[in-house]
């Protein structure tokens, strides 16, 4: 027992503890870091998973309103601001703004229509990818063996 003592004390009294102490803090912070960094990624990923389904239903929910373009898009903001306060998440309104305009569109429910063009022409509206397909060149269409070339002969 006086044996055990003994160490404990050489322990404490040279500094050999504060030593350890250190070594296991400078190991272990470099780990701590890591993880408290992928803590508040998941964190900040669950949220905007969240947002983005808020936004998502809020957008769904305002399709059918009789409302203009810009109204319902404030209103979403707004709708989609307040639930998320009401859990007691901040988000700044950036984000959520962004998040509403993703939302419209990924939206099925939502129509793309391009301000630009005619209206009248939209029953003769085609595919440019299909007919920039059809009017390309075809490569293998100019590739022609000449007899001539071709002997068979195998050299080696």
């Amino acid at each position: 027992m006086k044996t055990l003592n003994d160490i404990i004390n050489w322990i404490i009294n040279s500094g050999f503890l504060a030593l350890l102490i250190y070594i296991a803090v400078a190991f272990g912070k470099p780990w701590v870091d890591s993880k408290i960094k992928h803590a508040k990624t998941a964190q900040q990923r669950e949220l905007w998973t969240l947002l983005q389904q808020v936004s998502m239903t809020v957008v769904n929910s305002l399709v059918g309103k009789d409302m203009t373009g810009q109204a319902k898009f404030v209103e979403a903001v707004t709708q989609v601001q307040a639930c998320l306060e009401n859990k007691g998440i901040n988000v700044d309104m950036k984000q959520v703004q962004a998040a509403v305009q993703s939302a419209y569109e990924l939206s099925t429910l939502t129509p793309t229509v391009n301000p630009n063009e005619d209206k009248s022409d939209t029953a003769k509206k085609v595919d440019p990818v299909l007919e920039a397909i059809k009017t390309a060149p075809n490569r293998a269409n100019k590739l022609t063996l000449d007899k001539n070339d071709v002997t068979g002969e195998v050299k080696g």
